[in-house]
């Protein structure tokens, strides 16, 4: 196959790195797999521009992005939109979408999979026709991601303890919001504190991430009204790998949903990928099974 590597010195991972060295070693290791593949840098400032002009070289078989999950949702879902296969290497803090993919977390031990891995295709979904390929998230999230944005940072570990910070400011006073969820089972409205969307449903034990990309089902997770010890108890469970056993937890499964916020207030904000993003009053999502091209790591066997 023919490749090219876009990697984003900005990410967790690229920090502490030299990109030139890595992409040194990707040629390497993707040449002793009888593939051809060079590599480029860029930042987020000119990361659209970057993937989309890749994917629109016909001669071009796969994208890989080398960067955290931001990086890796906007490179799937311009992949997507092109019919051009992506691959993900992990270099961010959280490195979600990779794991669901079953990705070692040291980059060069990923890579090295890729290059011998195989071509698979795995669900992508939409919100109001955006593509995603981990979550949208409405509540304690968001307000957790604005409020860590007031917090420098200049490392993962600085990244993670400013997360912690925000999040703790955050359930001070938890949000409660009214939603509307509409799916081919049925339809349920009240009051919650925490609402996801995810691209197949989570796996237990660990991080909330998908254990596989084929389902072919969205997981709806919702919680709340919450008060500042349900929502500590949330949080421990998700850091704790039990998050599926928790009472204040629901989930259900559906392939579409229509979520509708009917008291929507003008600084409403969500989370996509790790993008905060204004909140809109209605969203249609929609699994798409098996419409993503992905460049998976070697098997076991």
């Amino acid at each position: 196959m023919r490749i090219t590597a876009v990697l984003n010195p900005n990410s967790g991972t690229l920090r502490t790195d030299d990109p030139h060295r890595l992409g040194t070693v990707l040629e390497r290791l993707f040449g002793e797999q009888g593939h051809e593949l060079d590599y480029l840098t860029t930042d987020g400032s000119n990361l659209i521009e970057t993937l989309e002009g890749l994917a629109s070289d016909p001669s071009l078989d796969a994208i890989i992005a080398c960067g955290g999950d931001g990086t890796a949702s906007a490179a799937a879902g311009i992949a997507w939109a092109h019919d051009k296969a992506i691959g993900i290497l992990p270099g961010g803090t959280m490195n979600l979408f990779a794991r669901s993919l079953g990705l070692p977390l040291d980059v060069e031990l990923a890579a090295e999979a890729l290059a011998a891995g195989y071509l698979a295709n795995a669900d992508i979904a939409t919100a109001n026709g955006r593509p995603f390929i981990h979550q949208l998230s409405v509540g304690l999230h968001p307000r957790t991601v604005r409020l860590r944005r007031a917090f420098s940072y200049h490392s993962r570990l600085g990244k993670v303890l400013a997360s912690i910070r925000a999040f703790l400011a955050s359930i001070g006073r938890p949000p409660v919001f009214q939603v509307e969820i509409e799916t081919p089972s049925g339809r349920w409205s009240g009051p919650l504190s925490a609402l996801s969307v995810s691209n197949n449903p989570y796996g237990p034990g660990h991080l909330p991430y998908a254990d596989s990309l084929d389902s072919g089902q969205l997981g709806i997770y919702t919680a709340g009204p919450l008060d500042r010890r349900q929502s500590l108890q949330i949080a421990a469970d998700m850091t704790l790998g039990s998050w599926d056993e928790n009472p204040f937890v629901k989930r259900q499964l559906a392939p579409d949903a229509r979520i509708t916020f009917p008291d929507l207030a003008s600084s409403a904000r969500a989370v996509i990928d790790g993008e905060l993003i204004p909140l809109e009053r209605a969203i249609d999502f929609k699994l798409h099974a098996g419409a993503l091209k992905v460049l998976m790591p070697k098997r076991a066997d």
